[in-house]
């Protein structure tokens, strides 16, 4: 049964727009952070073109693989937050937005199958732009020349990059929870900013391995030096938050009044 909506939900996508919309998104970071390290490379030529060198150099950038790598994990784990919120608001969103809900949950289907496969359906979408924009990212890398490369940074790189985005992925069963209940798409990517803030300010506090929206943060580094590894309580609270989500969509679908 699995198998046969888990095909259904690929195949609302394969006309859908907004896949490719999101690709664009993401692709269009690697050239942004690509462009700021030349800033910093060539200043007198960036400033020549009226570009922000001075500004690059204020802020610390280097135009080195540590640095770019750096950038990289924070563009899929910090970006990666919202950018998967949307992409589950819109596959759970959509469904109230079309008026199709009332007759997808009619269908003699269990409906924790739905979850289930949309939560699936995400993270195959969210696999596929990784993927995509990482090797995307490594040919700009290499393009550009940058000093510092070496197959055990790019490994550790590389890693830390599936790590934050996997972490944001755990956080996705909530935002869908919030799709399901408030019958839309506007809540869960209000929602998502919203614990963004303040997942940036617990980041300040002692609380910031607790607080599961702070954690890709505090794994980054955008509030405080970036930690070598989180603690374990941080997996305890990831995966805990992944779970409640989940189970919190399913008993919306399953008990809720989901009328339109």
């Amino acid at each position: 049964m699995l198998g046969q909506v888990l095909a259904t939900e690929f195949m609302k996508l394969r006309r859908a727009k907004v896949t490719w919309g999101t690709l664009a998104v993401l692709a269009m970071m690697p050239p942004g952070i690509a462009l700021f390290m030349w800033i910093v490379r060539e200043p007198e030529r960036a400033a020549q073109l009226g570009l922000l060198g001075t500004k690059a150099s204020v802020v610390g950038l280097e135009a080195t693989w540590p640095e770019y790598f750096y950038m990289l994990t924070l563009v899929f784990g910090v970006g990666g937050m919202l950018l998967l919120a949307f992409i589950v608001a819109y596959l759970f969103g959509r469904e109230y937005r079309d008026a199709t809900a009332k007759n997808l949950l009619a269908l003699p289907v269990a409906r924790h199958w739905f979850a289930v496969a949309k939560l699936g359906v995400a993270a195959v979408w969210w696999m596929a732009l990784i993927v995509v924009v990482l090797a995307e990212a490594m040919v700009i890398g290499l393009a550009m020349g940058l000093p510092g490369f070496s197959a055990e940074l790019a490994a550790r790189g590389v890693a830390n990059v599936l790590l934050a985005s996997a972490i944001s992925f755990l956080l996705a069963p909530v935002v869908a929870w919030i799709a399901v209940w408030s019958r839309g798409e506007v809540a869960p990517i209000a929602f998502a900013l919203v614990m963004l803030a303040l997942g940036n300010l617990f980041g300040r506090t002692g609380w910031a391995e607790w607080f599961p929206y702070s954690i890709v943060p505090l794994l980054v580094g955008v509030v405080a030096d970036p930690v070598g590894s989180l603690p374990a309580g941080s997996y305890v609270v990831l995966a805990g938050t992944f779970m409640t989500g989940v189970a919190a969509t399913i008993l919306q679908l399953r008990f809720a009044d989901n009328a339109q």
